[in-house]
């Protein structure tokens, strides 16, 4: 296992749809390690191959302890993934280890459920959500090519972090102009 870098905003690698893997190999475990190792080191949530610019689809979550989160501690490891069924609706803050220092306010399904591999290969299905449900449609997204920007309905949504953890907007004229971040940093 070792911390890979993270890439971000304005790599390429980031953009590109990423190929399913064939079946869960030593290489693929290693992968899925790495990952791990890698967003517990920059205090993600998620993580994504792509995102250390592995074009691979596999996705790895946990969870923070939170005794309001019915998923508290809970890890995802996911390797082709793909959302089976998604069900209403939660808009909320996202933040992403490859766009650092900036939230946005995003519209997704409030509950997924997810099927996909294992690591040791076996198919499985994972049900989410809130943070769970967005933090899997966060992560598919990046398999996909997708960050969390392209899903902004409006320029007032994007917020910038500064050094006291508020959110400064991008764009001022948008909509307000200061408050405490609350985002986690999913990946």
């Amino acid at each position: 296992m070792s911390v890979k870098q993270i890439l971000t905003t304005g790599h390429p690698a980031l953009r590109v749809k990423a190929k399913k893997i064939k079946r869960v190999d030593p290489a693929i475990v290693k992968l899925i390690d790495d990952l791990l190792e890698t967003m517990h080191a920059a205090n993600g949530l998620g993580l994504a191959a792509p995102q250390i610019g592995v074009s691979l689809r596999v996705l790895v979550i946990e969870i923070p302890e939170d005794k309001d989160d019915p998923h508290s501690g809970e890890r995802v490891v996911l390797c082709n993934p793909e959302v089976i069924n998604a069900e209403g609706e939660q808009v909320g803050e996202e933040g992403c280890l490859s766009i650092p220092g900036y939230v946005g306010i995003i519209r997704r399904a409030k509950k997924v459920t997810v099927k996909g591999l294992n690591r040791k290969g076996k198919e499985v299905r994972v049900k989410g959500e809130g943070l769970l449900a967005r933090a899997l449609q966060h992560e598919i997204d990046h398999l996909d090519g997708i960050l969390f920007t392209d899903r902004l309905e409006k320029p007032g949504d994007l917020f910038r972090i500064n050094e006291q953890h508020e959110r400064e907007a991008v764009f001022p004229n948008a909509g307000e102009r200061k408050q405490r971040a609350s985002a986690p940093m999913i990946a």
